[in-house]
């Protein structure tokens, strides 16, 4: 069992920046592929970036592309996501998750899931 905590979120201001973590425990994370999703309110859950085990790979949604920067270091068992040039859009609860599978932007093929942080862009 992987378990995953999220923290770092919180209220910004748009165009400020937020730096999300993940901490795993359980099991060590370095052969997991890890992503992030998050779910507005009265929205379904979306995938905003995912990264390979090794870190060599990584995807984002196109609304995130060149703003969103998810980042791993396997010997703290933690993953990050950099978000800069934040929008009022960005609003939503942020969760990490892990998949034993290749790295993807399919929600059902993470496994192990966090609980969220909130993160707030105001305008």
């Amino acid at each position: 069992q992987v378990q995953l905590v999220e923290s770092g979120g919180g209220l910004v201001q748009a165009g400020g920046s937020l730096r999300l973590s993940c901490a795993a425990s359980g099991r060590t994370i370095s052969s997991y592929a890890m992503g992030w999703f998050r779910q507005a309110p009265g929205k379904e859950r979306e995938f905003v970036a995912a990264i390979s085990w090794s870190g060599g790979s990584t995807g984002y949604a196109d609304s995130v592309k060149g703003r969103f920067t998810i980042s791993r270091d396997n010997a703290k068992n933690t993953v990050y996501l950099q978000m800069n040039s934040l929008k009022p859009e960005d609003t939503a609860v942020y969760y990490c998750a892990a998949s034993i599978r290749y790295y993807s932007a399919r929600s059902v093929e993470y496994a192990y899931w966090g609980q969220g942080t909130q993160v707030t862009v105001s305008s």
